[in-house]
């Protein structure tokens, strides 16, 4: 299985401490009108660290059933734990999903033997695709190319990498050290286009999250040989890509959707709503794009 397109980090919406199923739903629902390729339930930026692990399959059975089998689900269920991420993994292969999202651990900082032998873990409990996500900044540690291709090698069912260590150059490393059959997805949009440029098949987006339909017609545009469209559509929302990393993801971009009335801004502890000056630069972003009125 290849993942190429545009697949949406969703955020997890919360009421009062609890998961707010119905704009869950209607979340589901506008991603697919928009026509992205696929769905990441429980992802980091649906909170995985803070939901329990009841919650965590509720999001993935609730997506499941939602989608219908439009488009691909690939939920998260990455860990700091093995026996963790594996015990997600396979409930998220009983209940459905086409793939998963395994995070690096985070925290624990192992070597890189240490990260293969996770993941190879992992690979050998499943027949779900497996697609790594390489996250320094968040984690503490990157999986380096050696081992991404080392894994690719040895597992069959890692197929892809999520890569948001912000470097072009570690992108074009990936691609000549992988099969060309292996994906290589973007982790940040604002670096979608160069990474398209170098070799990737697409991103998994927080930014479709509010402009779904946009990110999918920037790849799509690339795909299809269409670079100066990809561009326009690239510098048109580059401010809003950078605005929704203000402060740490998601708070930003569920600020966002609530400015749009989509969802509320609430987050888990120990996220927090956010300062004043973040929501002034986001409302700015948005009205930048014309997806707030100026007078708003």
């Amino acid at each position: 299985m290849r993942f190429v397109g545009t697949y949406t980090a969703l955020i997890t919406p919360f009421s009062n401490g609890k998961l707010d199923t119905n704009a869950y739903r209607q979340l589901i629902d506008k991603q697919i009108a928009s026509g992205v390729d696929g769905i990441v339930p429980v992802g980091t930026t649906g909170e995985s660290p803070t939901l329990t692990t009841e919650e965590h399959t509720e999001v993935v059975r609730l997506t499941v059933e939602a989608v219908r089998g439009a488009v691909r689900v690939i939920a998260g269920t990455g860990s700091n734990s093995t026996a963790e991420a594996v015990h997600l993994t396979q409930e998220a292969e009983k209940l459905g999903a086409d793939a998963a999202l395994l995070v690096a651990p985070y925290y624990n900082k192992p070597s890189q033997e240490g990260l293969y032998r996770h993941y190879q873990e992992i690979s050998r409990s499943t027949s779900l695709p497996l697609i790594l996500y390489s996250i320094p900044g968040r984690c503490g540690v990157e999986i380096s190319v050696e081992t991404v291709a080392r894994l690719a090698s040895d597992c069959p069912n890692i197929v892809a990498l999520k890569e948001a260590g912000g470097s072009v150059e570690r992108v074009s490393q990936l691609r000549t050290a992988v099969p060309s059959q292996f994906s290589i997805l973007s982790g940040d949009d604002s670096l979608t286009l160069p990474f398209l440029a170098v070799g990737a098949q697409g991103v998994i987006s927080v930014a479709s999250n509010v402009i779904p339909q946009e990110i999918s017609q920037l790849v799509k545009a690339w795909q299809a040989g269409q670079p100066e469209v990809a561009l326009q559509l690239h510098l048109k929302y580059y401010d809003f890509f950078k605005s929704l990393f203000v402060e740490a993801n998601p708070a930003p971009v569920k600020y966002a959707l609530s400015l749009l009335d989509k969802s509320r801004p609430e987050v888990r502890l120990p996220l927090c709503e956010l300062s004043g000056s973040s929501k002034q630069r986001i409302e700015h972003a948005l009205r930048h794009v014309q997806l707030l009125p100026l007078t708003k």
